[in-house]
């Protein structure tokens, strides 16, 4: 298996779709927050570096981020394939992982970006609701997502609630920041000839569409 760069703006799909393929294919997902996280918790210096930095709500550098990352494609839970979720998010990081592939002598693989309309977007953010308890995404305007009770979670009978910035004016603020900061990346790799687009429009949390992508990726990724 090809190991995959996922791009997607925040509500896009993309953590259903990163979910699909490592229960189909069994990659490694691979998000930043979580693998700075996880480093944090192991007991050597770049660890307590990043830890410390966490702790106090410091900045954490690229090159303690590339260091990670270096550290965790190196594993063998990653010899089969892995996903990044939340990396590169600059052409800088761009650069500096292709450095890094280099150096592990390991093969970039293929980037998958995914669009989506900006009224569907819309729809997505706003409307979405998360679980307090377990943490199921819901949303308002979405048959199949929708909440069969106002409030309730349909899968465990917890709290909903709507992130503080869940909202139309926040979420244009983001999507114009990810665009302006995407945009060389995705240049970057459409130049390689290794960028590849999924309309995630249809997308639904449903068994049947997700499987219709991982169908049309299928000959891409192997």
């Amino acid at each position: 298996m090809k190991n995959l760069i996922l791009l997607a703006v925040q509500g896009a799909g993309k953590g259903t779709l990163a979910k699909a393929l490592k229960e189909k294919y069994g990659y490694e997902h691979i998000s930043t927050g979580d693998l700075l996280r996880e480093r944090a918790l192991v007991g050597d210096e770049l660890g307590m570096k990043i830890k410390n930095l966490i702790d106090n709500g410091i900045f954490v550098s690229n090159d303690i981020i590339f260091e990670a990352i270096e550290y965790k494609i190196s594993q063998p839970e990653c010899a089969n394939g892995y996903i990044l979720d939340g990396f590169p998010r600059n052409l800088e990081q761009a650069e500096g992982y292709s450095k890094i592939l280099e150096k592990l002598n390991k093969d970039l693989g293929v980037v998958i970006n995914m669009t989506i309309p900006d009224s569907l977007l819309i729809n997505r953010i706003i409307g979405r609701r998360m679980c307090k308890e377990c943490g199921a995404i819901h949303n308002i305007y979405s048959e199949e997502l929708k909440p069969l009770k106002e409030g309730i979670c349909n899968k465990c009978g917890g709290t909903l609630y709507q992130r503080d910035d869940d909202n139309e004016e926040a979420m244009k603020t983001r999507v114009e920041t990810y665009f302006k900061v995407t945009a060389p990346i995705i240049d970057y790799y459409k130049e390689q000839g290794i960028l590849y687009e999924v309309d995630s429009s249809d997308m639904k949390q449903t068994l049947m569409s997700v499987e219709e992508i991982l169908k049309n990726l299928g000959d891409k990724i192997d």
